[in-house]
């Protein structure tokens, strides 16, 4: 394994949470698939569909998303948005990536926690 294929993989890793927190973020005002595709990709969040998707799906099972469908247009579109459920998890969420963040840049500094 190269050193390039070592940094993807923890690169992967570290984004896998991220897309979560972004995501519900992202979702506190309604959205659809595709056009959360673009809004992440526009914040710095390369996120292919085949990985959204499922994400999505997977939120919505767990009761941080809620969805219905758009069939005003001539496609119909699954609408997202973060439920109060999911809004609690994310303010979580949040707080622990600050604390993250902190213990991160109190090593960097090599201050003692």
């Amino acid at each position: 394994m190269t050193s390039d294929d070592v940094l993807r993989t923890h690169l992967q890793e570290l984004r896998r949470g991220t897309v979560v927190v972004a995501s519900l973020t992202a979702l506190k005002s309604p959205g659809y698939g595709y056009g959360l595709l673009q809004t992440l990709a526009r914040h710095g969040f390369n996120v292919d569909a085949n990985t959204l998707y499922p994400l999505l799906r997977r939120l919505e099972d767990q009761g941080l998303l809620t969805s219905e469908w758009n069939t005003e247009e001539s496609r119909p579109r699954k609408i997202y948005r973060t439920s109060p459920a999911g809004e609690k998890v994310l303010a979580l969420l949040l707080d622990d990536l600050d604390a993250v963040g902190a213990s991160l840049a109190s090593l960097t500094e090599g201050d003692p926690a």
